[in-house]
């Protein structure tokens, strides 16, 4: 396993930066995700953009305006902040031994916190003065769906990010309960389900905002949730997060299965969970006494193949909104039964579900539900 970069390099190319220790393994897998994500759903926007499926909207700005003092104020705070935390995790001793309880922190260093926010603000001042105008123009532009991926993924990135933390906080009350401000402020604990909800409705509100067709937008989030899914579970895997499966000591029954695929410790996992590991020595030594289900690797494979369905069936479904509804099928199946086999939290009611099988039901359900409603109905886009 590599908590953050600093281990998959040394370990991958021999080579030792302190700075990838800032690095967390699973952050910079969601962070890729994101981005990759942006460039799926902007291509899948376009496309639909040619098919006739969305309309632009006009908007009034102004240019060759100098930088304002609300910008300058804001890149100089967010300039302080990666000079005092960022750069100033390398001018103190110790601090990249624990990133994370340095990152979490009040401490930092001033000087080059004072001195990056000075440099930031330069940067806009420069920028805008490059572009400023002796008298500043108003210009109408027209924008499409896809000119505003940028924003939608922001705005799942935020929304989705509380999301997950709301629900794991929700599915491990007594956790929650012993130590509050810890659990919110840990980096570790999202809940996928959680984030699905709250980013969903967010961007449902942002479409409706900004007059986005949101049946054909839908659509076009099925491929890229699945695919966004997938790589964020390379992070689980890589990282060893704590998303493993139940312990599995039997050994592999089947010759053409590498042993790691059937179970395993978790060497070096991020959270220190389980037994020393003879012989290493400083963090993350740890592995799993008992060998568990790999089951992140189980779910980045099995979602790839379902994006790869996804992508390729989305030409040839007609029907808006019936993709989205095959996505939260296929979505919900997929979780509904890697939760057999997953470490999870059950609810004490008749049947033990997990919160995750619980909302997978219901996706499933609501999939079904669309699919058919769609075919009948085919309501206006």
């Amino acid at each position: 396993m590599y908590p953050n970069l600093y281990y998959a390099f040394k370990d991958l190319f021999g080579i030792e930066i302190n700075g990838l220790k800032l690095v967390n393994s699973f952050g910079f897998f969601v962070a890729l995700s994101f981005i990759l994500s942006a460039w799926i759903l902007t291509l899948e926007l376009r496309r639909k953009q040619g098919l006739g499926l969305f309309v632009h909207t006009e908007e009034k700005i102004k240019i060759g305006e100098p930088a304002s003092l609300s910008e300058l104020i804001t890149n100089g705070l967010l300039g302080f902040i990666f000079g005092y935390k960022i750069i100033g995790a390398f001018t103190i001793k110790n601090a990249l031994d624990d990133p994370q309880s340095f990152i979490l922190s009040g401490e930092g260093n001033l000087l080059t916190g004072m001195l990056t926010a000075l440099v930031f603000g330069i940067l806009k001042w420069w920028e805008k003065k490059k572009v400023q105008l002796e008298k500043p123009e108003e210009r109408i532009i027209r924008i499409w769906p896809q000119d505003r991926v940028g924003d939608i993924v922001i705005y799942a990135a935020l929304f989705g990010f509380l999301g997950a933390k709301i629900f794991h906080n929700l599915e491990n009350w007594n956790e929650f309960a012993a130590d509050p401000i810890g659990s919110l402020i840990a980096f570790s604990g999202l809940t996928f389900y959680g984030g699905l909800i709250c980013a969903g409705a967010a961007i449902i509100w942002y479409a409706k905002k900004h007059k986005i067709s949101l049946i054909p937008m839908l659509d076009a989030f099925a491929p890229t949730m699945m695919f966004a899914y997938a790589f964020g579970r390379i992070g689980c895997q890589i990282s060893g997060d704590g998303d493993w499966g139940i312990t599995n000591p039997t050994p592999n029954p089947y010759s053409w299965l590498p042993d790691f695929m059937w179970s395993y410790t978790y060497p070096h996992n991020v959270l220190g969970e389980g037994v020393p590991i003879p012989g290493c020595t400083g963090p993350f030594c740890n592995q799993l006494a008992i060998p568990v289900y790999p089951t992140p690797l189980y779910e980045l494979i099995i979602c790839f193949v379902l994006f790869g369905a996804l992508w390729f069936f989305r030409n040839k479904i007609k029907v808006p909104g019936q993709l989205f509804s095959i996505y939260l099928i296929l979505n919900g199946l997929e979780r509904f039964f890697i939760e057999k086999i997953r470490v999870n939290t059950e609810y004490n009611i008749p049947f033990n579900p997990t919160q995750a099988e619980l909302i997978s039901a219901g996706l499933v359900i609501a999939g079904i539900t669309g699919f058919y409603y769609f075919k009948k109905v085919k309501p206006s886009i």
